[in-house]
Parts: structure tokens; C-alpha cells; sequence
């Protein structure tokens, strides 16, 4: 049976935030007897599918975890040939991305990837850094744990400088020491290809976002189910720890 197409009326609450956790590349290549790395290429497909639909309705921020601190730990052929494509995807999207007011940039510690694909994130920031459109961030070489603890090490270190009171720090002041500083929580979080994790993505930043698991793999989403995760969305009703009751008066 074919999905239903959605159409964008449907779409009343446009979520400020979507964040992505793109999954099942290789499990799409291996049903279709491809190699892996030809489901990450169709993968950057429904990238470049999501971001243009994402910047048409109205999202603010679009989060994709492209690579974590753990993925190093995948064969080396495969780390090496993740490493080429981002580079040559981040060379031939940019322009695009330019041309549609499309804001760049990343998080994680992207000081450990190779040096080509370093100047390549730089110049795509320094290119869209004025840009006024959707905000695309590339979780790259990304881990909560491993940006909260440096969130923590860095408040210690402004503690003892002095240039930072420990009786001042709250939610607001933390969260400005992680890497997500200058985002918006994450309204709306996708998980692709049937798992049901978080994987070590935004902990801190999706304490209220709201999840959506789909059976899904990341080289097979398009329109029609980014759609499906929205309008499912907006069924939610976003409590903050109140009462229905309280949302009503």
C-alpha cells in the first residue's frame, strides 16, 4: 500500500527546531546487496531533500548528527571514505545552500578531522555566515557526554579565574558553555531506521523535545515523511511539567 501524500496544508505548527538522528544508511545499501557507502551517498540525497523542504516551511534550526565521537570506531575503510564525502558534499552544496540564504555551521570538536575537510566547514561558514535563512547545523565528531563534561571542565576553569561566580550558575548559564549556544532547544527530534536511542545526541538540549521514531531508513526520508513527523507533532501537547488542566486555564 502506498503512504498517503501529505500535502503542506496540513502543516499548522512548523516546530523552530527539528533535529535529526540520521540512521540506517547501512542497512539500506545492505537490503539493496550495495556496499555501505552507496547508502551514505543516497543519505546525502535526503539531506539535501530535508534542508530544502525544511528552509521552505518555516523551520528555524535543522541539527543532523552526522558523525559522533563513537563512528571512529567503524572499519577505517569506511571512517576514510565518510571523511571524502563530507568533504566533497560540503564543496558542491555550499553554493546551493548560499544561494538559498541557508546559515552553516557545526558542532562537536572538528579540530581532529582531516585537514581538508577542516578548511572545507570554515569556508562554508565564513561564506553563509551573514545568511538570514534556516540555521543547518552538522553534528560532526559529536557527543553529549563528552560536551557536557567540557561545558563543566570550562565552567571550573572561569570559577577559578574568577570571571564566573559558582552561586550564578543555572540552567541559562550552563547551556551557554555547551556547544548549542547559540540554538534553541530542539522542538521536534527524528530518529530514523526503527531504533530506539538517543545515542549520545543533544541529552542536555532535549530534556522536553519531543520524539519521533520512525521504521524509516535516513536514505529513503523525503518530504511525505518529514511531513508524517510534523503533523504528528503537532498532535502533542507540550506540557513542561505542567498539567493539562494547567495549559487550558
Amino acid at each position: 500500500m502506498n503512504p498517503k501524500i501529505i500535502d503542506k496544508s496540513e502543516l499548522n505548527t512548523i516546530p523552530r527546531h527539528i533535529a535529526i538522528i540520521m540512521d540506517g544508511n547501512g542497512r539500506w545499501a545492505k537490503e539493496r546487496c550495495l556496499p555501505r557507502i552507496a547508502g551514505h551517498r543516497e543519505g546525502i540525497n535526503s539531506v539535501r531533500e530535508i534542508t530544502k523542504i525544511c528552509g521552505e516551511i518555516g523551520v528555524e534550526y535543522l541539527t543532523l548528527y552526522t558523525f559522533s565521537t563513537e563512528n571512529w570506531s567503524r572499519p577505517k575503510r569506511e571512517v576514510k571514505a565518510l571523511m571524502t564525502l563530507l568533504l566533497s558534499t560540503i564543496k558542491k552544496e555550499l553554493k546551493e545552500l548560499h544561494k538559498n540564504d541557508v546559515k552553516f555551521s557545526t558542532i562537536g570538536d572538528i579540530s581532529i578531522l582531516p585537514k581538508g575537510t577542516i578548511r572545507g566547514i570554515e569556508e562554508g561558514i565564513k561564506l553563509t555566515f551573514n545568511n538570514s535563512g534556516l540555521n543547518l547545523v552538522l553534528a560532526l565528531n559529536y557527543g553529549s557526554r563528552q560536551e557536557i563534561l567540557s561545558a563543566v571542565n570550562n565552567i571550573v576553569l572561569d570559577i577559578n579565574k574568577g570571571s564566573l561566580n559558582s552561586n550564578s550558575i543555572d540552567e541559562n548559564i550552563f547551556s551557554s558553555y555547551l556547544d548549542t549556544n547559540n540554538c534553541p532547544d530542539p522542538d521536534l527530534l527524528i530518529r530514523t531506521s526503527g531504533e530506539l536511542r538517543i545515542s549520545n545526541f543533544l541529552l542536555w538540549q532535549s530534556a522536553y523535545t519531543e520524539m519521533y521514531l520512525t521504521n524509516t531508513y535516513w536514505p529513503s526520508f523525503r518530504k511525505n515523511e518529514l511531513f508524517a513527523a510534523i503533523i504528528d507533532f503537532q498532535s502533542r501537547q507540550r506540557r513542561f511539567g505542567k498539567t493539562s488542566e494547567q495549559l487550558e486555564n
